[in-house]
Parts: structure tokens; sequence; C-alpha cells
């Protein structure tokens, strides 16, 4: 235990920070995991998730709970995953009609 009037109050600042550090980290794992599910179902839903998973990441890259470049290997996995999704109703390369190409001689 600490004796000192300043060990203490490093033990409650500790603390402090360690759940604070603990809820950001829950948060940000719990919204990765929202934004892989919504990329799974539905395009809309991706793209605000998307948006709101940005803004987390950036959070706990700014409050040195995660690396700054794991921070933005994340983003770029995130908005890998989100551009894959194909809306409903879309044509796909295979449907659209091959461009003719011309060559000037």
């Amino acid at each position: 235990m600490p004796i000192t009037q300043s060990a203490k109050k490093q033990l409650r600042q500790s603390t402090t920070k360690k759940l604070r550090n603990y809820q950001m980290r829950t948060t940000l794992k719990n919204s990765l995991k929202n934004l892989r599910a919504a990329a799974k179902s539905e395009l809309g839903e991706a793209h605000k998730t998307l948006k709101s998973t940005y803004k987390i990441i950036d959070t706990a890259a700014k409050k040195n709970i995660i690396h700054s470049n794991k921070a933005a290997h994340l983003k770029s996995q995130m908005a890998k995953l989100v551009s894959k999704i194909v809306p409903s109703g879309a044509k796909t390369e295979e449907n659209q009609p091959k461009k003719k190409s011309t060559k000037k001689k």
C-alpha cells in the first residue's frame, strides 16, 4: 500500500486511467464488431457505422490507447471491407457491357 500522500494520489489516478482505458478499448472492439456485422448485412448501415467507427478509432489513437499506425491500419481495413459491399440491384462487372476502345491510326 502507498505510504506517502503523493503515492496515494498516484494510485487513485492510475486506477481511474485504467478504467477509462478499458472502457475506450471495449468501445473500440464493439464498434469494430458492429461494423463487420453491418458490412455483411446492409450497405447504408455499413457506411453510417464506418463513420462512427472512424471517430472512435481516431479518439483511441489520440488518447494513446492504440498506436497511430494501428489506427491507420484499422481504418484502411474497415474501408476496404465496406468498399467490397455491392449494393443490391447494382450492376456488377459481368452484367455491364464491355466498352469498345477506339484507337487513332
